[in-house]
């Protein structure tokens, strides 16, 4: 019963001595692997298990001055299946349209707004203020 207590010990030491290293934010996903040793008086079990988290998504960020993007429409390309934020930052009232995909939101004088989506339709397409018919941003999705 010692040795199991010291082996649980053990991982559970290494475990928060590996979560402690810097987080890298240029790297667009990991892997984990995490060694689980189990010891009985007459086996031993070891269980690896292994984790990759999702790819961090695409931010494209628009700032939108006097009703127009601020140093002029933004442009952006990304890749079928990226998943992707349009970040709006507007001192005026309008919906946010996204072209093509059909998505909007609602963004208040002074607010910000996100319209986090997944690029399934290859194209280019315009992102706009609806109401003033103002092109924001146009976002090519390369298939």
């Amino acid at each position: 019963m010692k040795k199991l207590m010291l082996v649980c010990a053990c991982l559970l030491a290494a475990t928060a001595i590996a979560g402690c290293g810097s987080d890298d934010s240029t790297t667009a996903s990991s892997t984990e692997t995490t060694t689980e040793t189990t010891t009985t008086e007459t086996e031993t079990t070891t269980t690896d298990t292994t984790t990759t988290s999702a790819e961090k998504p695409t931010v494209v960020s628009i700032v939108v001055v006097n009703a127009a993007p601020q140093g002029g429409i933004v442009r952006q390309t990304v890749n079928k299946g990226d998943r992707v934020v349009l970040v709006v930052k507007s001192d005026v009232a309008d919906e946010i349209h996204l072209h093509g995909y059909d998505l909007s939101r609602d963004v208040t004088a002074g607010g910000t707004a996100r319209l986090p989506f997944t690029a399934t339709l290859p194209g280019r397409f315009e992102v706009e203020l609806e109401s003033r018919g103002v092109q924001i941003a146009d976002l090519t999705v390369n298939g």
